[in-house]
């Protein structure tokens, strides 16, 4: 395996560094297959973010790893890129430590810009697999955030991935009012735009407060499931999603969480009040998912249960 670790130029339409008063990180992760197994097999990376190494709890096939960024937050100027390229067979579940989060931007923004980024990429090659599930992110009261995450398959890739955002903090009395929040996701196989969701949630549009928004709930967060050789079927498809959607029911979450099969991609949605209640439910989702699609059983990051 080898490992590089350098600095490298972020790229798109990020500005240099000018001041102390912004942080621009980036983090390029490449995952090769071979014989002994998926291997982390290059590191670069720039600023607070890292991982430590893979690990593999359930053998040398697939790695496990903890995406770390020691300043547990994004301040208004900081610009995070992450991007995972898998190559051909390789097999990642990736995670986080813990929760992520956009503080209350700056007002004044005569010392600096306030907007706060966040802009994630996976690349997959033929038979690859990616498994990405992050902690929570946590937007603040004041907040003036956008969170990107583009996912990039071949026809024989597999992707299971969340993103669960709570909006400010109502259990400690600071209700998400006056801030700016946009969550894009967008899914390409075969270069093709398959899937392409943006929610934007700012005090003009009351995203928050309408019916055909957000209801007055404080967290909301999407779950996508596309592997599009298992899932070739229409009809096997509609079995899958008639035993996910008893799942459930079983747990009285009907009225929180919907299915939809668009072309072989499924989209299951969360909208609620509590971020451990939507990663409970997919978590039991996921147990009933890997083992169809993938024949591998679930087994959980130690990260959580610590």
């Amino acid at each position: 395996m080898i490992t590089e670790t350098q600095n490298i130029p972020l790229t798109g339409n990020v500005k240099p560094i000018a001041n102390m008063r912004q942080w621009l990180a980036s983090l390029s992760l490449v995952f090769s297959h071979s014989n002994f197994g998926t291997a982390l097999a290059a590191t670069k990376r720039q600023g607070p973010l890292s991982v430590q190494k893979a690990f593999y709890p359930e053998g040398r096939d697939c790695a496990h790893i903890y995406l770390l960024h020691p300043p547990a937050g994004i301040v208004s100027g900081d610009q995070l890129r992450i991007s995972l390229e898998l190559q051909k067979n390789a097999h990642v579940l990736v995670t986080t430590p813990g929760a992520n989060r956009f503080y209350r931007a700056r007002e004044d923004q005569s010392i600096g810009e306030s907007k706060q980024l966040q802009i994630t990429t996976f690349s997959l090659a033929q038979h690859a697999i990616c498994e990405n599930f992050p902690q929570e992110t946590i937007v603040y009261e004041g907040a003036d955030a956008v969170n990107t995450v583009d996912i990039h398959l071949s026809s024989s890739s597999v992707y299971f991935g969340w993103d669960i955002s709570c909006l400010g903090l109502p259990s400690s009395n600071q209700p998400f009012k006056h801030g700016s929040y946009t969550q894009l996701n967008r899914l390409y196989c075969d270069n093709k735009l398959i899937y392409h969701d943006r929610i934007a949630i700012s005090p003009n549009n009351q995203l928050m407060a309408h019916s055909a928004g957000l209801a007055g709930r404080s967290v909301f967060a999407t779950f996508l499931v596309y592997a599009p050789k298992q899932l070739a079927l229409a009809s096997e498809r509609q079995q899958l999603v008639e035993h996910l959607r008893e799942i459930i029911e079983q747990q009285h979450a009907e009225n929180k969480v919907s299915i939809t099969d668009i072309k072989g991609l499924l989209v299951i949605r969360y909208l609620g009040e509590q971020a451990n209640e939507a990663k409970h439910l997919f978590i039991r989702l996921w147990q009933h998912l890997r083992p169809q699609l993938i024949s591998n059983s679930a087994v959980e990051p130690r990260v959580w249960h610590t």
